[in-house]
C-alpha cells in the first residue's frame, strides 16, 4: 500500500513537535480500519472515569465506552478496538502519523489545534474546566491565595497555557512542577513534590476518589477556564469525519428518546414514531449514506448505551468519582448535550 509523507512543524500548547502525516493516496480511513478489523482508538495513559484499565486489565471509561460504540457502528463488534494509550504531548503525533485512527482523550477543542495543528474536532463529549485541589491541611480556600506555591502539570496540555494566563491576571507567581500523565501527578502531589495539583476538574475528582483519605483533599471553588472535551480525527477525510460525529450525536439522541441498551432492539422492531425508526434503522437509509448498513446507530446504542448510561455507568454520583451531570445533562434537562436532527 503506497504513502506519502508529509512533515510540518506544529506547536502545541507551546511546545514544538514535528509531526510526520502518513497518507494512504488511495484509501479512506474507514476503508483502512475495515482491512484491518480493527478500530485503532487512543486514549490517556489513566484516567479513571475516562480510560484506564480495571483489575481484569479491561479498558474502561466513558472515552472507552465511546470507542467502542463506534467500533460496534463501523465493524459490527464493540470489541473490536485496539487501544493507544498516549500521553498529552504525543496524542496528536499518533493521530497524524496514522497509528490511530481517533482520539478519544479528553481533549480539549481550541483554535490553535484546529487551525494550526489541523486537527477535525467531531464536538464535545464531556463539558469541564480547569481547577485546582490541595490538601485542606494547607489552610487554602481560594486559587487567588495560591502566590508562590509549587504546582504540578501536565505538559502538552491548555492546563499550562491557562495556568500562567490566571496567576499573570491576578498578579501572583508560581513554581511549575512538569508531569507526563495523570499517573505521574498523582503520585507527585501525594508525595508533596508540589502543593498544588490543576488539571480539569473531573481529573481532579477522579484522582482524589483514588486517595486513600479524598476527604482531606479541598477541590479549590474556581473555574479557570473552558474546556469542551471530545474527540478528534485527521483533516482531510470527511466521510470517517461524518462517521465519528453522528454516532456520538445517536449516543446524545438515544437519551432524548428514552432508548437504552436493553430496549434498543424492540424499538427498532416497532418504532413508536418516525424519529426513533430513522435512527434506529426501521425507516430510511441514514447508515448508507454514511457508508455503513442502516443498523449502525442501533448497534452503537446495543453496545455503549446511551449518553446518559455511559456518564452514569462512569462518573455519575454512584460511582467513586460522583459527579453530578451540571452541563453534560440533555438540552431537555438544561445542559448542552444536544444531537442535531436524524433525518
Amino acid at each position: 500500500m503506497k504513502h506519502r509523507i508529509v512533515k510540518h512543524l506544529v506547536v502545541v500548547a507551546g511546545i514544538a513537535v514535528l509531526v510526520g502525516i502518513a497518507r494512504d493516496v488511495h484509501a479512506s480511513t474507514l476503508d483502512n480500519l475495515r482491512a484491518r478489523g480493527m478500530l485503532h482508538c487512543i486514549v490517556s495513559t489513566g484516567l479513571a472515569g475516562f480510560s484506564f484499565t480495571d483489575a481484569a486489565g479491561r479498558w474502561r471509561g466513558l472515552d472507552v465506552d465511546m470507542c467502542r460504540a463506534v467500533a460496534a457502528a463501523v465493524l459490527g463488534d464493540g470489541d473490536k478496538v485496539k487501544f493507544i494509550p498516549a500521553t498529552g504531548k504525543t496524542r496528536f503525533t499518533l493521530l497524524n502519523s496514522g497509528e490511530g485512527d481517533v482520539i478519544f482523550r479528553n481533549t480539549t477543542w481550541t483554535f490553535v489545534r484546529d487551525v494550526d495543528v489541523k486537527m477535525t474536532f467531531i464536538g464535545t463529549t464531556y463539558y469541564d474546566g480547569q481547577g485546582f485541589m490541595i490538601r485542606k491541611d494547607k489552610g487554602v480556600n481560594s486559587a487567588k491565595e495560591l502566590d508562590g506555591a509549587t504546582i504540578c502539570i501536565q505538559t502538552g496540555t491548555t492546563t499550562e497555557l491557562n495556568l500562567a494566563d490566571y496567576f499573570r491576571s491576578n498578579k501572583i507567581s508560581y513554581r511549575p512542577v512538569p508531569i507526563e500523565t495523570s499517573e505521574e501527578a498523582r503520585r507527585a502531589y501525594l508525595a508533596d513534590r508540589c502543593d498544588v495539583y490543576t488539571t480539569d476538574m473531573s481529573g481532579l475528582a477522579a484522582n482524589r476518589a483514588s486517595f486513600e483519605r479524598p476527604e482531606d483533599h479541598l477541590i479549590l471553588p474556581e473555574i479557570i477556564s473552558k474546556e469542551p472535551l471530545g474527540p478528534v480525527v485527521r483533516h482531510g477525510d470527511n466521510q470517517w469525519e461524518d462517521i465519528v460525529r453522528w454516532t456520538v450525536f445517536a449516543l446524545f439522541a438515544a437519551e432524548e428518546h428514552g432508548i437504552t441498551a436493553a430496549n434498543a432492539d424492540a424499538l427498532a422492531t416497532r418504532p413508536p414514531n418516525p424519529s426513533i425508526g430513522r435512527l434506529l434503522g426501521s425507516e430510511g437509509a441514514l447508515g448508507e449514506q454514511l457508508g455503513l448498513d442502516r443498523a449502525w446507530a442501533l448497534r452503537a446504542i446495543k453496545t455503549a448505551g446511551n449518553y446518559a448510561e455511559i456518564f452514569e455507568r462512569n462518573l455519575g454520583p454512584s460511582t467513586p468519582i460522583g459527579l453530578q451531570r451540571g452541563l453534560n445533562a440533555s438540552y431537555k434537562d438544561g445542559g448542552l448535550i444536544y444531537a442535531p436532527p436524524f433525518r
